[in-house]
């Protein structure tokens, strides 16, 4: 069977952990799921109207994490790192039921999630996959800050700079192909925040469960996380990630080139927006292995999912 057939998870991954910003204790379990179902979040703890896609136009929050909402006000937030996970394996279809509005942060990246999925292996079915491809450049800013999108061959190439004061974090720049590169820097990378903003962010309710377990904080010019950064552009990589996740969004794996600057959630959020409300700025095609080289897959998750 080809790894350009849609993809599920063999067997329930199941995860347990402290919610970022509600601080609360979160049961998610994650299932496999039929070709064409996609990625469906279930809210276990509602009975009625309870299914929430992780859809673009269902985002009703990008401050400090991504929140997507149904038509009843059912919500389900800090999807980022999960959603980037599932991408970046290749994972097409799978119910995600959690017992709470608010993904847990486990150790403030992708890599638990990462782990536990390739643990529990891929079931790889007999439907193509879909991929949308991007057909002319978009752009999207406010101010300084701008995302754009344009055309690729066959990759999604992420590049991403931040720009901060801070002598630590500064000017941070990187780039990857996210089909074909080891993408394990960037999985490994968590969300962190300045010292001195803890104050304000938890006077608007946010950061209940945040601690130096699940986040990196930094401090002038020191970081206080007694094991230090895991990469050196841990920063940059982090947000590579959210980008990632928030991509995801869109339904399907993306190929195009993405060039950002002191962007995050509510810049992708709304690129996509602006992408998908002219049918000429994109195609979705179906793919099969006689049309498209096997590159379309990362290669070293491959790796490490044999």
């Amino acid at each position: 069977m080809s790894y350009l057939s849609q993809k599920t998870i063999k067997k329930n991954v199941n995860f347990r952990g402290i919610a970022l910003h509600s601080g609360l204790d979160v049961n998610v379990c994650i299932k496999p799921a039929k070709p064409d179902f996609g990625i469906v979040f279930k809210r276990v703890d509602i009975k009625e109207n309870n299914f929430v896609y992780p859809n673009f136009m269902n985002v009703s929050n990008t401050s400090l994490n991504t929140t997507v909402e149904n038509d009843f006000g059912v919500k389900v937030s800090t999807i980022e790192h999960l959603m980037g996970a599932l991408f970046g394996l290749g994972v097409d279809n799978a119910l995600i039921e959690i017992d709470n509005q608010e993904v847990p942060i486990l150790d403030g990246s992708a890599k638990v999630f990462i782990e536990k999925i390739i643990q529990a292996g891929l079931e790889v079915s007999n439907s193509p996959i879909k991929i949308i491809k991007i057909n002319k450049q978009i752009n999207y800013s406010e101010g300084s800050r701008f995302i754009k999108i344009k055309p690729s061959t066959l990759s999604l190439d992420i590049d991403f700079e931040l720009k901060y004061k801070n002598s630590i974090i500064g000017n941070q720049k990187n780039k990857f192909k996210v089909y074909e590169d080891d993408l394990t820097d960037v999985f490994n990378s968590r969300t962190f925040c300045l010292y001195e903003d803890i104050e304000l962010i938890k006077k608007k309710g946010l950061a209940k469960g945040g601690s130096l377990e699940n986040a990196v904080v930094v401090n002038n010019n020191e970081v206080l996380n007694p094991e230090g950064l895991r990469n050196e552009k841990e920063f940059v990589n982090h947000k590579i990630l959210d980008c990632i996740g928030d991509l995801y969004t869109s339904g399907y794996r993306i190929v195009a080139s993405i060039v950002c600057s002191q962007g995050g959630h509510y810049l992708t959020n709304q690129l996509l927006r602006k992408v998908f409300q002219d049918k000429e700025n994109f195609s979705i095609l179906e793919i099969k292995e006689k049309n498209l080289p096997h590159t379309l897959i990362n290669k070293q998750v491959l790796r490490s999912i044999a």
